[in-house]
């Protein structure tokens, strides 16, 4: 996985929505937002034994975009400019990408990946805009890709059919399909086509059915490689999320504030069972860690439930001790506060997004070189938090925009479930105490 594109990304994500807050008024507007589980199915173009023509992965999704920043599930970025009646506009872009090795030796290789480079778009109408993207992984093996997209909305039913004419570098072909590294082989470069469609169904409220598919064709270089067998490769995505309900107005003006979140954590080497349990096992060497979340209000209703929202990116500092040198862990996430009253009021949270660590913590490394993996530096990220409202317990309204609280900070790799993290399976948890500041 590449360290600058997401270190980068993440970064500057933290940085530009903490600016974003200092530069809008106090009510913030319903956002464009959504989280989404999707299971995705692609053929293995390589030649493999009988039995790993596919590999599956889970990925969970995020989407976020405003004025200034934007993820849209597999891809991110930043707005830098737009010109001629917006019809032309420049990003930065990081995109994931799948290497679809055999599930069986991806945790050895590290295969997926992420890319970062630029897009240039160009909006023709309402219905079809056209992106032009220069990318490159962290070699600056280069493609650029040339896309054409369309947008249909019928009913509940939004379509997007797609069409990706890519231009890869010979240094791209000989790494992602002679495996130069292992095999020796190198190759020229090469345009492939893909072709495809997005699909997304409106089933009630915030609920919507997630699907897409495509199908690349490779070109000759890459196909002749002695490690490909197949030239066409294809993928499937089904799965569901929850985004704004498109049958109600977005709401001008929202009841839940901005926040900062101020953490300091202690690392456990206990599963989330025993931790919620209360039988958690105390790290024998102290490792601790101290987080900084930023929280931009996204709504504050899910399925006409009193629900806030909130797309909340966040750094972690991991302090030096006698096992293990500090590092920082980059993290963006969507989070969901219940609110109650108890007789003051409380507030369960949850998140769910992605972390990316520059070092693997002690806590990690130990439990991977246990279950014999490689460890992944990206991530999924869950944060479980319960906090009270500190101007309730001390019936002074002065602090009624305070919050303390505990919260549970893992990282983790689905199971083995999702390539993209490593195809691993545990991580690390952090029990943490916060205070939180709304404004």
């Amino acid at each position: 996985m590449t360290t600058f594109t997401l270190r980068s990304l993440f970064a500057l994500i933290f940085t530009s929505s903490c600016t974003l807050s200092t530069s809008v008024k106090a009510s913030q507007s319903e956002q464009d937002w959504g989280i989404a589980a999707m299971y995705r199915v692609a053929s293995v173009p390589f030649d493999t034994p009988v039995g790993d023509q596919t590999v599956s992965t889970f990925v969970p999704m995020m989407y976020f975009n405003n004025e200034y920043v934007f993820v849209d599930g597999l891809e991110g970025g930043f707005h830098l400019a737009k010109w001629h009646e917006n019809k032309f506009e420049l990003n930065a872009l990081t995109r994931m990408r799948f290497v679809d090795l055999p599930a069986s030796i991806q945790n050895a290789n590290q295969g997926d990946t992420a890319d970062f480079g630029f897009q240039l778009r160009y909006q023709l109408n309402d219905t079809w805009h056209f992106d032009w993207e220069l990318m490159g992984d962290e070699d600056t093996r280069l493609h650029s890709n040339l896309r054409a997209t369309a947008n249909y909305e019928f009913g509940d039913w939004q379509i997007q059919p797609h069409a990706t004419v890519r231009y890869k570098d010979a240094d791209f072909n000989s790494r992602y399909y002679a495996f130069d590294k292992y095999t020796g082989e190198t190759t020229g470069a090469g345009i492939d086509y893909n072709v495809g469609v997005d699909a997304r169904y409106h089933v009630t409220s915030n609920l919507y059915l997630l699907g897409s598919t495509s199908i690349t064709s490779l070109d000759n270089n890459a196909y002749s490689t002695q490690a490909v067998n197949d030239r066409f490769e294809g993928e499937v995505f089904v799965g569901f999320g929850f985004f704004p309900d498109k049958n109600k107005p977005r709401k001008t003006e929202l009841t839940n504030k901005r926040y900062l979140r101020i953490a300091h954590g202690w690392a456990t080497p206990s599963n989330i069972g025993d931790i919620f349990a209360l039988s958690r096992e105390k790290d024998p060497y102290n490792n601790q860690m101290t987080s900084v979340f930023y929280g931009h209000p996204l709504t504050d209703e899910l399925f006409g439930l009193p629900v806030d929202i909130f797309f909340t990116p966040g750094l972690a500092h991991h302090w030096d001790s006698k096992v293990q040198s500090s590092s920082t862990e980059y993290i963006a996430a969507i989070k969901a506060y219940v609110n109650f009253d108890w007789p003051t009021r409380w507030r369960f949270g949850f998140a769910e997004g992605i972390s990316y660590i520059d070092n693997i913590t002690y806590i990690e490394a130990t439990e991977m070189a246990e279950k014999g993996y490689t460890p992944s530096h990206l991530l999924n990220y869950l944060d479980f938090s319960l906090d009270m409202n500190v101007g309730d317990l001390i019936n002074d309204s002065d602090w009624k925009n305070v919050w303390v609280g505990y919260s549970l900070h893992h990282r983790s790799a689905i199971f083995e479930k999702a390539s993209q993290f490593g195809r691993i399976k545990g991580g690390s948890n952090y029990n943490t105490v916060y205070v939180q500041f709304n404004f």
